[in-house]
């Protein structure tokens, strides 16, 4: 499965948007300050993700997340 998720810092309560295969390992990664973008506003928590059995699905939705309208949707109906 690949995962696109929505992350919530809880330092300046900004968002973050990904995608993995393994959810949990990179929440983890991102709370231990591995992942170079988000390491200064860790800690974060999981406020939403969404499964899929295709990558370039799960691609194209986190992309799509990013986009203006996109970023409108998840910030009005994900979080």
């Amino acid at each position: 499965m690949y995962y696109v998720y929505i992350l919530q810092s809880r330092v300046d309560k900004s968002f973050y948007t990904g995608m993995t295969q393994f959810l949990q390992k990179r929440l983890q990664d991102h709370n231990w300050r591995q992942a170079k973008y988000t390491a200064s506003k860790a800690p974060f928590d999981l406020v939403w993700y969404c499964a899929f059995r295709d990558k370039q699905k799960a691609l194209a939705f986190e992309t799509y997340l990013k986009s203006g309208s996109g970023f409108a949707l998840a910030r009005k109906r994900f979080v």
